[in-house]
């Protein structure tokens, strides 16, 4: 149970996982760097615009040199956590956390230019839908090696 609230915690901020783990100056450290990223990249505003429908006004104001540290910031920030409260225990339990780093990051690389159905989704909600694709690649990965490939190392 102390994995799942501390990945929730995770995910509402990072840092707050490993705060609530005691592990306080990695908190604060995960903390510091997602203030940095967040304003630097004016992500708050970015998500704003985005949650009103004003989709191409986040576009503009989004730095994307900045927000695009913040994927795998977000996802290793919760798999530390998880992990050091006792979550992860299943061999390539990391592999969901990865692959959603890493679609995300793709995502957000291609928001600017990608329109769907002929709506354009912005550089906060087709990151968020690449999750998705993101945690089934990591699963379906991690089935796959542990179907067909035993760990040695615990």
């Amino acid at each position: 149970m102390k994995a799942i609230e501390t990945l929730l915690w995770s995910i509402a901020l990072p840092g707050f996982g490993q705060l609530l783990n005691k592990r306080y100056v990695k908190g604060i450290a995960f903390i510091l760097l997602e203030l940095l990223i967040n304003t630097q990249s004016q992500f708050n505003e970015a998500i704003r615009l985005s949650f009103l429908g004003r989709t191409y006004e986040a576009a503009d104001v989004v730095g994307i040199e900045w927000l695009m540290f913040y994927p795998c910031l977000y996802f290793f920030a919760m798999w530390d956590a998880f992990k050091d409260a006792g979550g992860g225990q299943t061999p390539y339990s990391f592999l969901p956390f990865v692959f959603s780093a890493y679609f995300v990051t793709v995502g957000l690389m291609y928001s600017f230019d990608v329109t769907i159905a002929g709506i354009f989704f912005g550089p906060i909600w087709l990151p968020i839908l690449s999750v998705i694709p993101g945690l089934a690649a990591g699963w379906l990965l991690q089935l796959l090696l542990l179907k067909w490939h035993k760990p040695t190392d615990p």
